[in-house]
């Protein structure tokens, strides 16, 4: 024989759900535990509450516990019945009722209303925690969706409006402390920036309004160059396709117009240094630009490793005029081999040269000024404060020790030629030989053997006489002499001469030392001081002034290579230079702001030029 269990339960319907299933034996246990034949998952049920035993026709009942059951309304601990009979147990909130089907003993179990704090598995869940204390899902959803609503968008949007006024006034700022409105904040501000930290109406002037241009120009406008017209930017970048037009479309739905500051200059990205601007920020213009761009006098440009032109360096094609400053430049690309007027004449060859005289000069010079076998680049060019470009090569510094301007010594005093000053070159000659007699003839003096005869005597005199009468005439010969060949200012300097026959107006073609050529990029000598001037300047093979001793791209790919890595050449030790490593948008003459911090306090100008000669032309430049 065996038990039959029916357990029975109600779909939302009413409609009842029976699941049956059958114990062999002569006896089963109803209880709490799994185990149990009778399974009542009811924490008012012991887990072994009751055993029913099967003697021929009657059921003993006998409960396991000191817990008693009802029967028939009747609260019990043990009892017989009657299979034929039938009774009806309850346990907690179900109700077992007992029938017979033959040989076989029915037990259908059903639950009734709860009677105690968990009829079903899912309440017996819940008795251990707060569910029964809480609300349900339903009204948990509503009520954070609105206390969300009022924390991250009420609550802002009042702190916003209570400081609304302040984004009008100047140098007025919030108070410290929390503010609702930060808690929209995507990220920190940058290091620039930092001090806003408390002052969003700054930049998010309107609410729900995106920042604008002339939030940024409020504080940037001098920092900031010039832009070209946005309508030119949106031509150069062409209209996108895809799905980059759809987003075009969508931001501009939402009033975020395409052009804006913050495209390139990201913000809330991080507490640390604002972000260089990425390559393609740059190549989604200057790649094929003059495509789109017809008229446009930039080359196409989008990796410096595979697609950048050649450089184009600020020459001065003509010399400088009188006491003109502003040099008249040209940007010429190297590929063309561009010659400089710069008003010097200067062979690098020379005075590299490890067997000439030169080099033997240098040589026995080296005790006094530090010279080695042969002069170095080092000896007359040297490196700025920041190691950025060089200094101006002064003659007195570097060249006076082996291109000496004296002309008179008294004592052990030697006077000079005043360099860069050629009218004060005449007055010194002229006042030299005015001042000056000729050198006494011996026989004159009262102690020199003379020859006899009166007539000797008179023709002597009357020579030095003569001399002293010309001695004055002496300078303009001189005067010759400086300036013409062979004289201390004609091997070194572009001499004019003088506007008339016989004239000594002579003057000096202005000097001009150009500080800096790549007038659009940033080069430094610091980040390049293990490499020697020559694996870059070809001076050695200079024999003029006028060779520009700017090394090619072909030369810097030897190092440096694109932000995608290629490069047009064999490269050992790649270096990753993306654009914003040479190049600045808001281009000044300090470094591009990757390399601002090293180079901020930097106020030096372009070129210096006077109106005669001062050096011999530094071509070590940025």
């Amino acid at each position: 024989m065996m038990f039959v269990v029916r357990q029975v339960a109600l779909k939302a319907d009413g409609s009842e759900i029976v699941r049956q299933s059958e114990v062999v034996g002569e006896e089963i246990f109803i209880g709490r535990n799994a185990s149990n034949g009778v399974h009542l998952p009811d924490l008012a049920v012991n887990p072994v509450h009751a055993r029913i035993a099967r003697r021929g026709s009657e059921l003993t009942i006998t409960a396991q516990s000191q817990q008693p059951f009802d029967i028939d309304g009747r609260s019990v601990e043990a009892t017989t019945v009657e299979s034929g009979r039938g009774a009806e147990l309850r346990f907690g909130g179900h109700i077992v009722q007992i029938g017979a089907e033959g040989d076989n003993i029915t037990l259908t179990v059903r639950r009734v209303e709860a009677v105690s704090d968990s009829a079903e598995d899912k309440d017996e869940g819940a008795i251990y925690s707060l569910k029964g204390l809480l609300p349900g899902k339903r009204m948990s959803a509503w009520g954070f969706a609105i206390l969300i609503l009022i924390a991250m968008l009420a609550w802002p949007i009042y702190t916003w409006s209570s400081y609304k006024d302040l984004a009008y006034k100047e140098k007025a700022t919030r108070p410290a402390a929390f503010h609702a409105d930060g808690m929209w904040s995507s990220g920190k501000l940058s290091l620039a920036h930092k001090t806003l930290k408390d002052d969003c109406q700054s930049c998010h002037v309107d609410a729900f309004v995106s920042v604008r241009d002339n939030a940024c120009m409020t504080c940037h406008e001098k920092d900031a160059s010039p832009h070209a017209p946005m309508e030119r930017q949106l031509s150069a970048r062409g209209d996108p396709t895809g799905f980059a037009a759809f987003r075009r479309f969508v931001a501009a739905s939402f009033n975020k117009p395409a052009g804006r500051c913050v495209e390139c200059h990201t913000e809330h990205e991080g507490a640390g240094a604002m972000e260089a601007t990425q390559q393609r920020f740059c190549a989604d213009c200057h790649d094929g630009m003059d495509t789109r761009l017809t008229n446009t006098k930039l080359d196409n440009a989008a990796d410096f490793g595979n697609a950048h032109p050649q450089f184009q360096p600020a020459v001065l094609v003509k010399p400088l005029r009188g006491d003109d400053t502003k040099a008249p430049r040209k940007r010429i690309s190297l590929d063309k081999n561009p010659k400089e007027n710069n008003g010097l004449k200067f062979p690098h060859d020379m005075h590299l040269s490890k067997t000439n005289g030169v080099a033997q000069m240098g040589r026995r010079l080296a005790t006094k000024h530090g010279f080695g076998d042969a002069l170095e680049c080092s000896d007359c060019h040297k490196a700025d404060k920041n190691n950025v470009g060089f200094l101006e090569v002064d003659m007195e510094e570097s060249c006076a020790m082996c291109h000496s301007l004296s002309f008179d010594k008294i004592g052990g005093t030697y006077r000079t030629l005043r360099h860069g000053e050629p009218d004060m070159v005449k007055a010194d000659l002229r006042a030299f030989y005015r001042s000056t007699a000729p050198a006494r003839p011996i026989n004159l003096g009262s102690l020199a053997r003379q020859r006899p005869g009166a007539v000797n005597a008179r023709r002597t005199a009357g020579d030095y006489a003569r001399a002293v009468n010309f001695r004055g005439t002496r300078a303009d010969q001189a005067i010759r002499q400086v300036f013409s060949r062979g004289g201390a200012c004609y091997d070194c300097h572009v001499v004019t001469p003088p506007s008339s026959s016989g004239g000594l107006d002579f003057q000096i073609a202005p000097v001009a030392q150009t500080k800096r050529y790549l007038q659009k990029g940033w080069f430094t000598h610091d980040a390049h001081d293990k490499e020697e001037c020559t694996s870059c300047h070809l001076a050695e093979k200079s024999s003029e002034a006028s060779d520009l001793l700017i090394p090619g791209i072909k030369n810097c790919r030897t190092c440096h290579v694109g932000e995608t890595g290629e490069s047009l050449i064999k490269v050992k030790k790649p270096v990753e230079s993306t654009c914003a490593m040479c190049h600045d948008y808001h281009a000044d003459k300090g470094a591009p702001w990757l390399l601002r911090e090293q180079d901020k306090k930097k106020k030096q100008p372009i070129i210096t030029a006077r109106s005669s000669a001062h050096g011999t032309g530094a071509r070590l430049q940025r």
